[in-house]
């Protein structure tokens, strides 16, 4: 395209848009086309409105499941972003000329789906099976920095003017269009993208624009393929996906290449202080901001750097980059430089500050009422509405709420806004919007508080677009999620979730829709540990209830049904091996725990089931002794009966893997109880004096087992214990149980892996 002024750029580049704004200064183009998607064009507007702060993205998503998305960011020293501005500040048109999102997303729904092999492999294209290395991986092995990302650092965002970073840009991306060895599917995905982007060219040209009018704003490694001019070339018919877009705020860490993104650079933070030196025409402004950035970061955590480290610091930083054969320090230069001045030689000590330093915490805003979904509108109201606004940061923060009225407030909206928080974060999760994790609170017996973890990440805002399909507000997307949850499950304790979840987000319309569900369910026949599950799930559901001014009238039958029944069917279920027997020792915990907190329950039944299980024979042992320890736990069981209990289970005529079985479930519950109660000790010593040697080793890998995360605190208690019944000193006894073993004790004990059980 004879007289075009082609400008290569690299997307992420501080010299690239500074002196792209002097070319476009001299050259006073009538039109300035950038490589931007083509119906990306209607967001300008938004993206030059002064409450719009960089880093921004443009985020394109289809219409329809499964949703597929792609994402164009933008940072202040973008080149595209520095095009756009200076278009509209100079009243130059500016044309967007890459590939519409529609067509690009349909080429990515192909891509995946034949990679799922959805698609017949006559249809799958052809791929390069004997690949060259990559040509960056080959630019890093010759440059003598040992990175490319160096290399065009030192080579291209130290230039000095723009003709000879676009000289550089332009010869780098030509060698590097040559060197490349792609597969078919990037040969082809770029052949359409470059016959669509001169179509776009040629019709500003055809429109009547001279060519020397127009400046072209591409990555390096297309103004090669987009000189050629050929009026005799036709468009493809393109494939579509319709779609929609929305501007989004983005964030430093999200463009740096830790985050996976790949058209972006390793510090952003850092990138940005190079644009501010050119801006300033300070050219060692980079690296005197990050020497003093390092150490004001070592400070601020408690280190020392001195004034002095920092203008060593500098100084080395600019032998290494004359050593290099450069001028400017690189990056690579001046944290060479704060590892050896600042850090002492240790990386380590420095890292924090480092990471800090160079990626940054940076987050864009975009103006209110931009959001293209009403979802996000919602978002950011809810946002502004409960204060969470200063929670949208790239830093994760604590939150504390307190559910309960706020008697002193002057409103009511106050008074409950940490429950109406609540309710929102609740949504949030819900829709899997991981903008707060809810973590466990210090104070157990607390319904009232709560404690999460708030960070804001770009997954959020994507996350929220593509749940605009269920709903236009969080609460309708958080209520059509959970009716879809219920509707696709048969799995009661998965309704039961869907129940805790409705009321935790304070929506009851949604409550009563999952509680139907699940009474319908109830009438079924259930598993004992789903029953447990299910249980455990209803009581939260109580218990915040008032708290939560919620109704919980029609769950309480349901727990009650519950309840019974899985006290009919516990002595069945722990019929079961050794290996199923920690599900249903988790699942009558959770009952336990059930029933001690709800008074609707009958204690009565709860304490003849355990009984029963606690006195059966034919049942698994571990449950047995779990079902002792519960009843020993709640006072029903008296020492007698416990040296009753424990004479007969641990007896010379029982099995050894039986007997020990049963005192490793007896030890799963309240165990300082246990290390009070000498008799019980007593017993195992006994039992285990009558053992032969093979039953001995069979019961010692069940003991092995049972002791195995005993506490320190737990096993001086028992030693002391042992003492007393062996007439030894209680401390000696413990210091010989926990002293390291010699070579052929723990050669025995390793043996017992290979033991044989007979199974």
């Amino acid at each position: 395209m004879n007289g075009v002024n082609f400008f290569g750029i690299r997307h992420l580049s501080p010299a690239g848009a500074f002196f792209l704004t002097q070319y476009l200064n001299e050259k006073q183009p009538a039109l300035v086309i950038v490589e931007a998607p083509s119906d990306f064009e209607d967001t300008v507007p938004d993206i030059m409105r002064c409450e719009t702060r960089p880093p921004f993205a443009v985020l394109a998503y289809t219409g329809s499941v499964p949703v597929r998305t792609i994402l164009y960011p933008f940072a202040e020293y973008s080149p595209e972003y520095q095009a756009i501005r200076w278009s509209r500040e100079n009243g130059v048109p500016v044309r967007f000329m890459d590939l519409p999102t529609e067509t690009f997303l349909a080429l990515a729904d192909e891509r995946i789906k034949k990679a799922n092999g959805l698609f017949d492999e006559t249809d799958a294209p052809e791929t390069v099976t004997d690949r060259k290395p990559d040509v960056y991986e080959l630019l890093s092995e010759q440059s003598e920095d040992g990175s490319h990302e160096t290399f065009w650092e030192r080579t291209l965002e130290h230039c000095a003017d723009f003709s000879a970073y676009r000289e550089g840009a332009n010869l780098f991306g030509a060698n590097i269009r040559a060197l490349s060895e792609k597969d078919r599917v990037d040969e082809e995905e770029t052949a359409l993208r470059e016959i669509y982007m001169r179509s776009v060219i040629r019709n500003a040209v055809r429109g009547g624009i001279a060519p020397e009018k127009i400046v072209v704003v591409t990555g390096a490694y297309h103004v090669e393929g987009l000189k050629t001019w050929d009026n005799d070339e036709e468009l493809p018919t393109l494939p579509k996906l319709p779609s929609l877009h929305t501007l989004m705020p983005y964030s430093y860490y999200r463009l740096s290449t830790r985050s996976g993104y790949g058209a972006g650079n390793k510090a952003p933070a850092y990138y940005e202080l190079i644009w501010k030196g050119l801006c300033q025409n300070d050219r060692f402004y980079a690296a005197n901001a990050y020497l003093s950035k390092i150490a004001e970061k070592m400070r601020e955590n408690g280190f020392s750097a001195s004034s002095a480290q920092v203008i060593e610091a500098l100084r080395l930083a600019k032998s290494l980059a004359q050593l290099h054969g450069g001028e400017i320090p690189t990056l690579r230069d001046i944290r060479d430089a704060a590892t050896t001045c600042i850090g002492e030689g240790s990386f380590a000590a420095i890292s924090t500050a480092v990471a800090d330093t160079e990626i940054g915490t940076a987050i864009g805003e975009i103006p209110e009422g931009v959001s293209r979904t009403s979802i996000q509108d919602d978002f950011y109201r809810l946002l502004k509405s409960l204060k969470l606004e200063k929670y949208r940061s790239v830093t994760s923060q604590d939150l504390k709420l307190d559910l309960r009225e706020n008697l002193r407030a002057s409103s009511e909206k106050s008074a409950f806004l940490d429950l109406n928080r609540s309710y929102f974060l609740h949504k949030l999760r819900v829709l899997g919007v991981k903008f707060a994790y809810l973590a466990p609170s210090k104070q157990d017996n607390a319904t009232w508080a709560e404690m999460w973890q708030v960070q804001w990440t770009t997954e959020c805002e994507i996350v929220l677009v593509e749940s605009a399909l269920k709903g236009d507000t969080v609460e309708l997307a958080a209520a059509y999620q959970i009716k879809e949850t219920v509707e696709n499950t048969g799995d009661i304790s998965v309704i039961a979730q869907a129940v805790e979840d409705a009321f935790c987000c304070g929506m009851s319309k949604a409550a009563s829709y999952a509680v139907s569900a699940l009474q319908a369910a109830a009438a079924d026949n259930i598993p004992f540990e789903d029953i447990a599950k299910t249980m455990f799930r209803l009581s939260n559901v109580i218990s915040y209830g008032d708290i939560r001014k919620a109704d919980v009238t029609a769950v309480k039958p349901i727990l009650t049904q519950l309840f019974y029944r899985a006290c009919l069917i516990m002595g069945n279920s722990c019929v079961c091996n050794d290996d199923a027997s920690q599900e249903i020792a988790n699942a009558v915990n959770m009952i336990n725990s059930v029933e001690l907190a709800q008074n609707c329950l009958e204690t009565e039944k709860w304490i003849k089931a355990l009984s029963e299980v606690s006195s059966r024979d034919d049942l698994n042992t571990k449950l047995s002794g779990l079902c002792t320890a519960i009843l020993l736990e709640r006072n029903v069981m008296t020492n007698d009966e416990l040296k009753t209990e424990v004479s007969r289970r641990l007896s010379k005529g029982v099995p050894a893997d039986l007997g020990a079985g049963w005192f490793e479930g007896l030890t799963m519950k309240n165990r300082p109880a246990l290390t009070a109660r000498l008799s019980l000790w007593e017993s195992l010593d006994d039992y285990l004096k009558d053992l032969d040697g093979e039953e001995f080793k069979r019961a010692l890998v069940f003991l092995r087992r049972a002791f195995a995360d005993f506490s320190s605190a737990e096993k001086d208690a028992i030693a002391e214990n042992l003492g007393e019944i062996w007439g030894l000193n209680g401390e000696e006894v413990s210091e010989v149980l926990n002293a390291p073993l010699d070579a052929a004790s723990q050669q025995a004990l390793n043996e017992l892996s290979d033991f044989d059980f007979d199974f």
